[in-house]
């Protein structure tokens, strides 16, 4: 309620309310080079990492489906720690682990530091979805002369396909979201949306960052209602389809 008028502000400065109306800092995140650079370097860090976590937490969910109640309890308390544990301990880790294979300031190293934040986002929303899932329509399947490849793209895919879309979108925002790793393992032309806007707070005071602010909760807040409505869309048709 703050930020979005702040961000339509005529004034140079932080203020509440606005003096006056105007689009300049959205013109200004448009338009600036700094700002550019950070917008298209969170677009492909959270590009490469999405599949990434996705293609890791989704085989990991199936091999949780598989285990026996202990194990499973075991390995989903490993793959879910990440959110349990401090951004600051996983990125000093990070930091200390990539410095020493130089891959420290680079966009590889983000991209496989913030793999470890997203995973487990996926591991929850596909296990989620795997809970209502029934071994028999695979065993059929594969009775039928369908192999392994051909039953998972054909019977198992899609019937996960709404966790799996879930999955995606969470492992995308955290990726787009995250600041204190991307902090620490920032480097020359390697800076993130999210790092541009916590310098222009302390540093430059630029009120662009309302702008940029505006756009993220916007872009974040439409991303999850769209998984929202295709999750109660799909359950519609469900309870019709059984009726």
């Amino acid at each position: 309620m703050l930020i979005v008028p702040m961000s339509l502000s005529s004034g140079s400065s932080f203020q509440f309310p606005p003096p006056g109306w105007s689009l300049r800092w959205y013109e200004n995140l448009v338009t600036d080079s700094g700002w550019q650079r950070a917008v298209v370097t969170s677009l492909q860090v959270s590009a490469l990492v999405t599949p990434l976590a996705l293609v890791i937490g989704t085989l990991a969910s199936f091999g949780l489906h598989r285990m026996t109640r202990k194990a499973r309890i075991v390995g989903l308390g490993i793959l879910v720690s990440p959110l349990a544990i401090p951004n600051i301990l996983i990125a000093l880790a990070a930091y200390a682990f990539f410095l020493q294979l130089g891959m420290s300031g680079t966009i590889h190293g983000l991209v496989f530091a913030q793999t470890c934040l997203a995973i487990p986002f996926v591991v929850i929303a596909v296990w989620a979805r795997l809970q209502g899932y029934d071994r028999s329509l695979t065993s059929a399947a594969l009775s039928l002369g369908a192999s392994q490849l051909t039953t998972f793209r054909t019977v198992t895919l899609p019937l996960i396909m709404p966790g799996v879309v879930a999955g995606a979108v969470f492992a995308f925002v955290s990726s787009f979201d995250e600041l204190v790793i991307a902090l620490l393992l920032q480097g020359p032309g390697v800076v993130t949306l999210p790092v541009k806007m916590f310098d222009s707070v302390v540093e430059e005071a630029d009120p662009t960052i309302t702008a940029a602010s505006t756009i993220l909760v916007v872009a974040v807040s439409v991303a999850v209602l769209l998984v929202q409505l295709s999750w109660l869309r799909r359950e519609q048709r469900t309870k019709k389809d059984g009726n």
